[in-house]
């Protein structure tokens, strides 16, 4: 009778056991937890932006209060199958319960004990392999914090080819991967305008993204997403000096303002570089085509002058953004190239797209030339390996871009695209452009 009991006993605390998460699989084998997931670099709270700052950093999930709030893990997986999933955690005061969801699988877990621990959540089926996230949500708590998580923990037959997460660099991971179209111009011409277009699809004007248009040698000019509220017409020219911080720039190697259009803010920039930069607030829309034209050309006393004038077609006439002079340069415009990056890392699980079309460049002899051929790079994030959520190529006579939101079809690093010719050159009266 007493054998029974204990008996009896022993099966309660192994159903209870399991209900919390345990070590073990439904057939009773041990979990495989051999990868440690830094949220850090790949948690994003998906349901309230502004709780990413607070609740997730280098050193994981903390002060997570908020029941409400919804957390993804994200990871990319070489095979499909069977994932086991874990987590490193603890509730600093009380218990909790929370819910651990993979694809359409969700699971309940019982979470106790100041220290941290490891906790087995359990297996899930993966049914493809790609990215995917593992998504964690507080359903009851004791005390003000649902829980602690230093790491999320995966492992399985799923995870024994190669798996892609951030490892390190966290900021740039979670901003994800920039890319760029560095397009090909003839040889031998002196170029003295660049002119692009733009066109962000409906949906894809996420917040942090700058799709940035003309580039050259010395600068850039495109258009952002600053926040719900606030958008930007941004040009921007580097100083020859390099340094971090504008104030260390000796005087003759300051950016010159010149000129600019009305609305226009201007001053300088710093922690990329530092040189002048100027922005129009202006609430360009998703689905609407913008057009951006750049002249550079030299200038006095070794330097050179850089205008660039904005068309939206809600005005339907150009718009001078500003002009600035280079010193120590002389040189009319090279490296022609568009970038689309995201410098908001709360929105860094978003993707963004944006079309890239018509360019051309006009040398000094009045000619216009059609730039059809395209290179398609991207940053360290994405040449490391961080993440491979970045794309881009030709969809019809357009160039694209894409990148973040963890989409699992990646572009071949140092690809080179061609779009279908135009054929027709602007029709821009350089005289009638408003003047500095």
């Amino acid at each position: 009778m007493r054998i029974q009991n204990i008996i009896y006993i022993l099966s309660i605390l192994l159903i209870s056991a399991c209900k919390s998460g345990s070590n073990t699989d439904k057939n009773g084998k041990e979990l495989e937890l051999s990868i440690a997931v830094p949220p850090g670099g790949n948690s994003w709270i998906v349901n309230n932006l502004e709780e990413n700052r607070k609740v997730i950093s280098k050193e994981g999930i903390q002060s997570w209060t908020n029941t409400e709030s919804v957390i993804r893990t994200y990871f990319k997986t070489n095979a499909a199958g069977e994932i086991h999933v874990g987590l490193m955690a603890s509730v600093p005061e009380g218990k909790s319960k929370i819910k651990v969801t993979v694809g359409n699988t969700s699971k309940e877990v019982k979470l106790t004990g100041a220290d941290l621990q490891k906790i087995q959540v359990g297996t899930f089926k993966l049914k493809t392999a790609g990215y995917h996230f593992i998504e964690i949500q507080g359903i009851e708590k004791s005390d003000a914090t649902i829980a602690t998580i230093k790491e999320v923990l995966i492992g399985g037959p799923a995870t024994h080819k190669e798996v892609t997460f951030v490892k390190e660099d966290f900021y740039w991971g979670r901003r994800g991967p920039s890319v760029h179209l560095s397009y090909q111009a003839p040889k031998d011409i002196d170029i003295q305008w660049f002119y692009n277009e733009i066109t962000v699809p409906e949906k894809e004007d996420v917040i942090g993204s700058y799709y940035m248009a003309n580039g050259f040698g010395e600068g850039y000019f495109g258009m952002q997403v600053n926040s719900e509220t606030e958008r930007r017409v941004l040009f921007s020219v580097w100083s020859p000096y390099e340094t971090q911080n504008p104030n260390d720039i000796p005087e003759d190697y300051k950016i010159i303002l010149l000129g600019k259009g009305a609305g226009v803010t201007t001053g300088e920039f710093g922690n990329e570089g530092s040189g002048g930069q100027s922005y129009k607030v202006f609430n360009w829309k998703a689905g609407n085509t913008y057009k951006f034209l750049l002249k550079g050309e030299p200038s006095v006393n070794n330097s050179t002058d850089y205008t660039a004038y904005f068309f939206a077609p809600e005005e339907n006439e150009w718009k001078l953004i500003a002009s600035f002079r280079r010193p120590h340069t002389s040189t009319y415009l090279k490296r022609q190239h568009s970038f689309l990056e995201n410098f908001v890392t709360s929105t860094g699980f978003k993707s963004r797209k944006g079309l890239y079309s018509n360019q051309w460049v006009h040398d000094t002899k009045g000619v216009w030339h059609e730039l059809t051929k395209a290179k398609f790079t991207a940053d360290a994030t994405a040449r490391k390996g961080s993440r491979l959520d970045y794309a881009g190529g030709v969809e019809g006579n357009n160039f694209f871009m894409e990148n973040c939101g963890f989409f699992s079809e990646t572009t071949t690093i140092d690809a080179t695209f061609e779009r279908k010719a135009n054929g027709i050159a602007p029709q821009i009266e350089f005289s009638k452009l408003p003047k500095k």
